[in-house]
């Protein structure tokens, strides 16, 4: 079993692309976002950065350095004690930076959930049932809502009120040693470990070490974290960023 620090670079590798060089190229399926200029992968075990395609080498250079003998986090969930300097030099290079950061967890291949809720999977002979959901709610596009049922995007899981999707986990990010799992329930069906089924769900659907399980959100996602727990999923580390305003 990879030691913690091993399983975030994994899932760093399975989130972001990057060039020959090793730095940020820009998020899968989000064009629109911010420049990434800084990641930081942090567990108790040390670190793991890439910095974004548009860094200046000297930049890069200092703070590689810096982290080089920085000693490894006793809270991943902290900011690095580096950030203040990162930061000042990387507004100095390329302007206005914000940082955010979050935690990540890893999905074990037998994790479980019991729940009373209706699951409707990927592997499912009546998913052909959901080409007429109210995409607006569930705030996907026509073309990715079709790739997503044709398989195209990886394996998914909802949890279903009669042909109404309320809950779902699908395939956020795939690689070839990891998957990242994206949730979403629907606001009126929060609360009641809806989110879990599915995400529950969708970890049976890969097939036992095909690949890292990953599931992530944001420092301020309480409800996300909440899934987390309710899942009782092993925290790995945090990851931290900064990204242009």
């Amino acid at each position: 079993m990879p030691s913690e620090l091993e399983l975030l670079a994994i899932e760093i590798d399975t989130l972001w692309l990057e060039d020959d060089r090793n730095r940020l190229l820009k998020v899968q399926n989000a064009q629109d976002r911010p420049a990434l200029h800084l990641r930081v992968g942090v567990s108790t075990e040390g670190w793991t950065l890439a910095f974004g395609s548009d860094v200046p080498d000297a930049v890069v250079e200092e703070l590689q350095a810096a982290f080089e003998v920085e000693p490894p986090a006793a809270d991943p969930s902290k900011p690095p004690a580096l950030f203040a300097r990162c930061k000042q030099l990387l507004e100095s290079a390329l302007g206005d930076v914000e940082s955010s950061g979050g935690p990540s967890y890893v999905v074990p291949p037998d994790t479980a959930f019991v729940s009373g809720a209706a699951l409707l999977r990927s592997d499912d002979e009546h998913k052909e049932r959901l080409r007429t959901q109210d995409l607006q709610r569930l705030n996907w596009s026509a073309e990715e809502w079709r790739q997503l049922l044709d398989g195209d995007l990886g394996p998914w899981a909802f949890v279903m009120n009669g042909d109404r999707v309320v809950s779902m986990c699908h395939t956020a990010r795939l690689a070839g040693n990891g998957a990242e799992a994206g949730t979403w329930t629907d606001p009126d069906y929060r609360g009641r470990g809806y989110a879990a089924a599915a995400t529950a769900a969708w970890a049976s659907l890969f097939a036992p070490g095909d690949r890292h399980l990953f599931y992530s959100t944001g420092a301020d996602n309480l409800s996300s974290q909440r899934v987390a727990a309710r899942l009782n999923l092993p925290l790995i580390g945090w990851i931290w960023r900064l990204a242009a305003s």
